[in-house]
């Protein structure tokens, strides 16, 4: 059963996941460019749109995923905590973006070298 008679009911099956990107689920009619659609046997059924690179990244979504995880605001944690977000984002695959320890870096409330000591200490 769906929750909004307009939408089809892969709508509601995939909530749970569009809210945790930060994605909305429109009508393929009310699809823009960009909008990813999704089709349920051969037509159409549900166009997702993705937030824009302006609004958010997927590195802010996993910084902001590890800040609630560890209970705080990532400049406010104790060193270890720190630490251990840096190895939570490394897990998720967050250092193979672009410009991505310097704004781990910026985060944090630390220097970029020390995010590097961080990423060298997990490897060690």
């Amino acid at each position: 059963m769906t929750t909004n008679p307009e939408m089809h009911p892969l709508a509601d099956a995939i909530a749970p996941l569009l809210e945790h990107i930060g994605a909305t689920a429109v009508r393929p009619e009310q699809r823009r460019p960009g909008d990813i659609v999704l089709d349920w046997d051969g037509e159409p059924a549900v166009a997702v749109r993705v937030p824009g690179e302006e609004l958010t990244s997927a590195l802010d979504r996993l910084i902001r995923t590890v800040e609630t995880e560890l209970g705080g605001s990532l400049p406010e944690l104790p060193r270890a905590d720190k630490q251990k977000a840096v190895r939570l984002l490394e897990e998720r695959g967050a250092f193979t973006m672009r410009k991505s320890v310097e704004t781990v870096a910026k985060a944090l409330g630390v220097s970029r070298f020390t995010v590097y000591n961080y990423l060298n200490r997990e490897k060690s």
